[in-house]
């Protein structure tokens, strides 16, 4: 690797010197150097194949402020091609770095790719995954955050310190293994294990002071299982969602599906000892648990009796929960105005999508589909193609607005949309699991989710004043979940299951939203560091 530093250096150095990104002079840079490898690992004591970042596992975390540009060199040191994705970190204008099939050609092995990212106008809690076939269930995730300005107040006192929980269901088996389950046409096992920061039960030990609170950044970056947490003898004060500032409701436990990240408040209030940190899946028979440590500092002895319990499997409490969570209007967001200025409600939506996400089997072979079709990748990635005009990749409208309740076909599904148009979306699960939807590039206002079939009468339900605005939403199961959403992001986007046996059998879609417009103040250019591949191999990357 130590060869390659000299390239990478003089490579950067032109690439940001002839760079037509517009960034701001006054927006500090951050620089990463990444080396992704495979290397052992036992999180559930049998060795695995892991993937590393810097030979770390889980990979390093980001650590960044709002407007800050990030420069991140990523080396392949796999033997397969690699992407890295940023789940709920919005690259306005910029799909290009979103890092997932659609829009970026994979790293080849023994390459690398330079991401170049403005965390523009993001403040909050998420993390980054590997986006290829099944390389998440073998690690190379992370923890990603956004701190505010220092002239931009937060709405609590700044806790004695900030640690970052990434949890997950695990399998035992290697992903290569998982992937060729699921390419056989079946659906995965039962997974076997909760990971907490890359490790089993009591793995992890969390420090802290008698009397001083602690901010837990939490998300599951699991493969297919809802999980809740549970800090032993101590509640959780809720304060953001992805990015998000909420009223700070108390609770007690919390549900965090696939895909979701959280911040809580913890106030080691309770005599010195050990306690656990419980998470479990939610809503599955068996229930896996695994446990963490929050130790006091003065502690005086190990955890006494068992875990606590969790919630059990009914939805009603989650569901009851779900809609509990609130934007807090008051408090100000990553711009210097307050995040409730912009009255989402008041707005009138152009057009209103369903999407129902169901199971079929094609060809003998079990899929997942929205609105009856189950995505397939095609050879060259549908933002490359659509900026060379490459006929034959795919077919804007290839998916309808409204479920069919038809059998499943395979289909490269691209939904059209017009830039600055306002919709809404009502995500339909007539299926008894619970799902997880993720929109890349996008925060959208989470306004109602109910149980039984949506109808035009549901938007009587809707909270259009104060729902929190996010990334990532669950839906029930036989329920349904509405969002608004703002299309000021032109691009190629992600719409998948966070469910991560679901997208790669096909339940996604990409989102392309357009505009006729050439400005930079509508998008970015290609960057010249685009790795180009398919049909577009050995074209140019500036401007024709």
């Amino acid at each position: 690797m130590a060869s390659n530093i000299p390239i990478f250096l003089s490579s950067l150095l032109l690439l940001l010197l002839s760079s037509t990104l517009t960034v701001h002079a006054e927006d500090p840079y951050r620089f990463f150097t990444w080396n992704i490898t495979f290397g052992d690992i036992y999180p559930l004591g049998v060795k695995q194949q892991g993937i590393l970042i810097n030979g770390q596992f889980p990979g390093p975390q980001i650590e960044s402020v709002t407007n800050d540009n990030l420069i991140i060199n990523v080396f392949n040191s796999l033997t397969e091609p690699f992407l890295l994705s940023w789940n709920g970190i919005q690259q306005r204008r910029n799909s290009w770095q979103d890092g997932v099939y659609g829009t970026n050609c994979p790293i080849p092995p023994g390459k690398n790719f330079t991401y170049i990212l403005q965390v523009k106008d993001q403040i909050g809690s998420y993390f980054y995954f590997p986006s290829l076939g099944m390389h998440k269930a073998a690690g190379g995730f992370g923890g990603f955050k956004i701190l505010s300005r220092p002239m931009i107040p937060v709405p609590f006192p700044p806790p004695a310190a900030d640690y970052t929980l990434l949890a997950g269901d695990w399998f035992k088996a290697n992903h290569t293994d998982l992937k060729a389950i699921l390419d056989g046409g079946n659906d995965l096992p039962f997974p076997d294990g909760v990971l907490i920061n890359g490790r089993g039960p009591n793995g992890n030990s969390f420090t802290v002071e008698q009397g001083k609170t602690y901010r837990f950044r939490i998300s599951n970056v699991g493969l297919t299982t809802c999980l809740n947490i549970r800090f032993q003898g101590h509640t959780m004060k809720l304060v953001e969602v992805e990015g998000s500032h909420t009223l700070q409701s108390t609770y007690s436990s919390l549900d965090v599906c696939m895909g979701q990240s959280y911040s809580v408040l913890v106030t080691a209030d309770q005599p010195p000892l050990d306690y656990y940190i419980a998470v479990s899946t939610r809503f599955t028979n068996p229930v896996l648990t695994s446990t963490a440590i929050l130790h006091y500092s003065n502690s005086a002895g190990s955890p006494v009796g068992s875990p606590p319990g969790g919630p059990t499997v009914e939805i009603d409490f989650s569901l009851n929960q779900a809609r509990s969570i609130r934007w807090n209007l008051t408090a100000s967001g990553p711009r210097p105005n307050p995040q409730g200025s912009y009255h989402y409600g008041l707005i009138n939506t152009t057009r209103t999508i369903r999407l129902a996400n169901s199971a079929p089997v094609i060809n003998g072979k079990q899929r997942y589909a929205v609105n009856s079709v189950s995505f397939i990748p095609a050879d060259t990635p549908l933002k490359i193609a659509d900026y060379y005009q490459i006929s034959g990749v795919f077919s804007v409208g290839s998916i309808p607005d409204n479920p069919t309740f038809g059998g499943g076909y395979l289909q490269t599904s691209v939904m059209g949309a017009n830039y600055r148009d306002y919709i809404e979306i009502v995500f339909e699960n007539y299926e008894t699991t619970v799902q997880s939807w993720h929109i890349d590039g996008y925060s959208f206002f989470t306004v109602g989710m109910d149980g039984g079939q949506w109808s035009s009468e549901s938007r009587k339900g809707y909270n259009l004043r104060d729902t929190v605005n996010r990334c990532t939403v669950q839906v029930y199961p036989k329920s349904w979940t509405a969002i608004y959403m703002p299309l000021d992001n032109v691009g190629m986007w992600n719409v998948r299951s966070e469910n991560w046996a679901r997208q790669y059998l096909g339940q996604q879609f990409y989102l392309r939203v357009y505009t006729p417009s050439t400005s930079l103040r509508d998008e970015y250019p290609i960057p010249k560091n685009a790795l180009l591949c398919g049909r577009a191999a050995g074209r140019r990357t500036r401007p024709l």
